[in-house]
């Protein structure tokens, strides 16, 4: 789909490929194309592109029928659901839980418990039905799979409330057909979240996957926390101002100030909790996380069509509770790429640009990078070592190459890359 214009020369000595045409078909996207100062094409253009940057069911709805050159790249896998849905995420989870149980033995599944107990429902009512009274008065969450943005979650802790939603709620007011049901998830609520200023709050963090056969996987240093706007307490659970932290229910929340927001950077959350609990506590609460990237993206592996043309970038949402123990809430396929601050922004350009550098269009590259802008690799067919030499993880001081909530100096480390390796094509 690119177009046949003749190569130029690039500044690092070879044969490159012409300048790159982007399409798109979401409105954050454009912040993309300015990036690079691009052409782009509409939803609707016919123009030629070799870049396309999507909503993930327009792209999945044109790429099962496209033939794409090789050079081509979008930005969603064909089939991400199976990671991105929140049923099928806790399915592929459960199953790499049984495979590492019956493989590698009880405590090695163990690194799997790191989402709550969860029932697709209505499929599984009946199981969960037998769950739920084995610990009654606890609080548990149903979520839509196919919703965002808050839409459609409640809190219960009475079985009568889902049997009511079983009654009316099965079916979305768009579904005029009444053999089509909603899936729902539900889930038991995390009910000591950790509090800062009595109030809950989720991260949101980054990971770009370049391949799942082999799996390489990079980790975004920046990030944030997203806070409610109302004080913690399980004695309302009807009210959503309290228990979802999603930026666009908080907005809407009595007395919420814009210019304030609802966020802290990644940065600011790392140096409290530091503060509060020492070094090396949150160095173990933030291997965890990592883990918690590395264990989902290897329940998918196998079952994810790992399209060369295909890259993603994934938003996790993660919740920490008093222990400091990080739990996997849901992973995005199209994280919002909206600002609610200038702060806001300039993370979410900087991750754009630093998504095109590994992306690597240009070719500029070697593959052999172990750090681009603020992305680290997290995972390259195997855990990476800060130190470069795979030796050291028989050594019991090795160290994984992920430095998430950790000073960014992207701007300064990109020169430095680009330099290095204008200097190796010269020679």
């Amino acid at each position: 789909m690119g177009t046949a214009r003749p190569a130029h020369r690039s500044p690092w000595g070879r044969r490159a490929p012409p300048p790159v045409a982007m399409g798109t078909a979401q409105a954050g996207s454009a912040m993309a194309r300015r990036q690079r100062g691009l052409p782009g094409a509409s939803r609707r253009s016919e123009e030629r592109w070799d870049f396309c940057w999507g909503e993930a069911a327009w792209l999945r709805e044109r790429l099962g029928r496209a033939a794409l050159e090789q050079h081509v790249r979008v930005c969603h896998f064909r089939n991400h659901y199976e990671l991105t849905r929140k049923n099928y995420l806790v399915k592929n989870l459960k199953r790499l839980r049984k495979q590492l149980e019956r493989e590698a033995g009880k405590l090695e599944a163990a690194k799997c418990d790191f989402f709550p107990k969860t029932f697709e429902m209505p499929l599984e009512y009946h199981l969960f039905v037998e769950e739920f009274r084995k610990n009654p008065g606890i609080t548990w969450i149903m979520k839509p799979v196919g919703r965002s943005q808050g839409k459609g979650i409640f809190l219960f802790r009475k079985l009568k409330d889902v049997i009511d939603w079983k009654k009316d709620g099965l079916h979305t007011d768009d579904q005029k057909d009444e053999t089509q049901v909603e899936i729902y998830v539900a889930q038991r609520y995390i009910e000591n979240p950790y509090l800062i200023g009595g109030r809950k709050f989720d991260l949101r963090v980054y990971v770009l996957v370049t391949s799942y056969i082999p799996l390489k996987a990079w980790l975004y240093r920046d990030g944030f926390a997203r806070f409610s706007n109302t004080r913690f307490t399980l004695n309302s659970i009807d009210d959503h101002y309290i228990h979802l932290t999603n930026v666009a229910v908080q907005r809407t929340a009595p007395g919420y100030d814009p210019e304030k927001g609802c966020k802290w950077m990644i940065q600011q959350l790392r140096q409290y909790l530091t503060a509060k609990h020492g070094a090396e506590s949150v160095e173990v609460l933030f291997a965890d996380m990592d883990n918690i990237f590395i264990k989902s993206l290897q329940s998918v592996q196998k079952v994810i069509i790992s399209d060369k043309h295909c890259f993603e970038l994934y938003g996790y949402d993660i919740l920490i509770d008093q222990d400091l123990k990080p739990w996997l809430l849901e992973v995005n396929a199209s994280p919002s790429l909206t600002a609610s601050s200038q702060e806001d922004y300039e993370l979410k350009c900087h991750l754009l640009k630093d998504t095109l550098h590994i992306v690597d269009m240009e070719g500029r590259l070697t593959g052999k990078e172990k750090r681009v802008g603020g992305f680290d690799l997290l995972w390259n067919d195997g855990p990476v070592s800060r130190e470069g030499n795979l030796d050291t993880l028989l050594k019991e001081n090795f160290m994984a190459n992920t430095h998430l909530g950790c000073y960014n100096d992207r701007k300064k480390q990109l020169k430095q890359l680009f330099r290095s390796l204008s200097a190796q094509q010269k020679v």
